[in-house]
């Protein structure tokens, strides 16, 4: 007779052993779609499928808390990095037609060492992976909607983290802002109000083209999706608010300050703000996303009545969506200093309101100055920047001054040196 352990809903296995189990994933979940032609896959909490023999309690580190984290027992556990090779290998095994076969897994929380182990192409593991260091600033590592206060710094090092492990190995990565498990980055880490939600969102694309790693966008970023507002958590269809919700109502009142720390955070936070369907259309029923008589899994995002939608958004050169294709044409067209680039440097990393650095690939540098505040901000261009050219920005160039060294509010610029 054996345990099992359901992270996050309960489950009901009936495949057997663990290996019986694997076997089972790998035909039906893997083999299944690459007999279809399915080319990649994500990894859904990739870093959890191994836990230490015996299920021991976790440590207590947070005594006002009723749970602990399993994570010292469950994360990147024992035999993790046995279940990749085998599902890698399982995989090549089953492709006979030259396809290459991309897997990026999901793993939270891992050092650097950790990272290069899963990544490294000589020991046939993972393609890439997302790692949460960026997207968790600010909020408690005890509970993610606790929100703690934090500074660009602690962001800027956090974001760092995603790529500056891979420089001289094997090894690659992933950038990102989104995905189904985040909330909308403009109103994370921008400025989501009518005066600079379009230029904050600018400005965040720009900092992703000019990182390093392959680039994920999720639905709804390119048009510069912000979260929703105001919802009562009734709305709220994410598992985890609705546990969470009911544990804190039962444990501590409905007009506690607990729950007032937890709508404050789910507001900001939540996974259901990059879960709302696709707005299309400002007009039609369901934004377009559905015909007038079929209901959508989940309510809409109001803001497609504010000129967020894929049609008013097509038809403006000013869009966020009009500036996205812009971005991705630069870093197609610079893909070696933007895609492949090394040597990630920080310039003035104590500056709360710049995001500068540097990075370089054989003869060319590149040098990115984004300032992340609604205030003017000065910068200054590494070796006296004689030799850099302004090959990009977010202000209509007739607006901007290349020899200038202020920014103008979420202005953001990348300089190339070759």
């Amino acid at each position: 007779m054996g345990y099992d352990i359901a992270n996050y809903e309960k489950v009901w296995p009936t495949y057997g052993t663990n290996e019986d189990c694997r076997k089972a994933i790998y035909e039906s979940a893997v083999g299944y779609w690459l007999d279809h032609g399915v080319d990649g896959f994500r990894i859904d909490v990739g870093s959890l499928y191994s836990k230490v023999v015996g299920l021991p309690d976790a440590p207590v580190v947070d005594k006002n808390s009723t749970w602990q984290s399993s994570d010292p027992y469950t994360l990147n556990g024992p035999r993790i990095h046995e279940f990749h090779q085998e599902m890698n290998q399982f995989i090549r095994n089953r492709v006979k037609d030259g396809r290459e076969i991309m897997t990026v897994g999901e793993m939270q929380h891992a050092s650097d060492e950790t990272k290069r182990l899963y990544t490294s192409a000589s020991r046939h593991e993972l393609s890439e992976l997302f790692n949460f260091s960026h997207t968790d600033v600010g909020t408690s590592p005890l509970f993610r909607y606790n929100l703690v206060p934090f500074e660009l710094k602690d962001w800027k090092i956090a974001l760092a983290e995603l790529f500056r492990y891979i420089n001289g190995t094997d090894c690659w990565s992933t950038i990102y802002l989104e995905n189904h498990d985040q909330p909308r980055s403009i109103t994370r880490f921008g400025d989501d109000s009518p005066k600079n939600r379009v230029v904050s969102g600018k400005l965040l694309s720009i900092l992703l083209v000019s990182l390093t790693g392959t680039l994920f966008i999720y639905q709804g970023q390119g048009l510069g999706q912000i979260n929703f507002k105001n919802w009562s958590v009734e709305k709220y269809e994410d598992v985890e608010i609705r546990n969470n919700y009911r544990l804190i109502k039962e444990e501590c009142g409905e007009n506690s300050e607990e729950m007032k720390k937890f709508l404050e955070g789910i507001a900001l936070v939540s996974r259901d703000h990059a879960r709302t369907p696709m707005p299309w259309t400002p007009n039609e029923p369901n934004a377009g996303f559905s015909g007038p008589n079929t209901k959508p899994w989940f309510y809409l995002n109001e803001s497609f009545r504010q000129g967020i939608n894929v049609e008013e958004e097509q038809k403006n050169s000013d869009s966020v969506l009009a500036f996205w294709k812009k971005a991705l044409e630069f870093r197609k067209n610079h893909k070696d200093i933007a895609v492949y680039g090394f040597d990630f440097k920080f310039i003035d990393l104590d500056n709360k309101k710049l995001f500068s650095f540097t990075k370089r690939y054989n003869n060319k540098t590149l040098f990115a100055a984004l300032n992340f505040s609604s205030d003017a901000t000065d910068f200054k261009i590494p070796n006296d920047g004689s030799s850099f050219k302004l090959e990009f920005g977010n202000y209509p160039k007739n607006e901007v001054d290349a020899s200038s060294r202020t920014l103008k509010p979420w202005e953001g610029r990348i300089y190339i040196n070759e």
